[in-house]
């Protein structure tokens, strides 16, 4: 983390004095571009840096689902389970998914892979069931199109 403090400081000259904390988020959602995700490191370097309770940084990170604690394998498929998507099958999905790549949501293969994750709302719901894969959205799947994409991820 310590590399990123340039940005960090280029972030405090935005803000009135003071106001610091501001900055817990934007300073994980960079720690996570550039790790891949936010180690206990980190938070106690922010805690350090930004002069706030490790509490604060905790809350920011369990809040939002965007932050991870952990690393990701190279492929991170999430399933909306939101109404809409649900209502369209996306339960099945989740489960063809996790019997086909032998894990739960919130795991990752033992090869680094693939992450199963389920989302609460993808934002897409004339087209569900939708699936995200990385940073590129699959809709109206079926366990057959999920299969073929997984075929195309290998």
């Amino acid at each position: 983390m310590k590399h990123l403090i340039p940005e960090f400081e280029a972030l405090k000259t935005r803000l009135p004095p003071g106001l610091d904390s501001i900055l817990v988020l934007p300073c994980l959602r960079r720690i996570q571009d550039d790790r891949g995700y936010i180690a206990d490191e980190d938070i106690d370097g922010l805690v350090e840096y930004l002069g706030v309770p490790r509490i604060q940084i905790e809350e920011v990170l369990t809040f939002y689902t965007m932050l991870r604690r952990k690393p990701l394998g190279r492929w991170h498929v999430q399933v909306c389970r939101n109404v809409s998507c649900s209502m369209r099958g996306a339960e099945p999905l989740i489960k063809h998914l996790s019997n086909r790549l032998g894990v739960k949501p919130g795991e990752t293969t033992a090869d680094g892979r693939f992450t199963l994750s389920t989302v609460e709302c993808l934002g897409s719901c004339g087209t569900a069931p939708v699936v995200m894969v990385n940073e590129r959205y699959h809709e109206l799947q079926d366990a057959q199109s999920l299969d073929a994409l997984l075929e195309e991820l290998k």
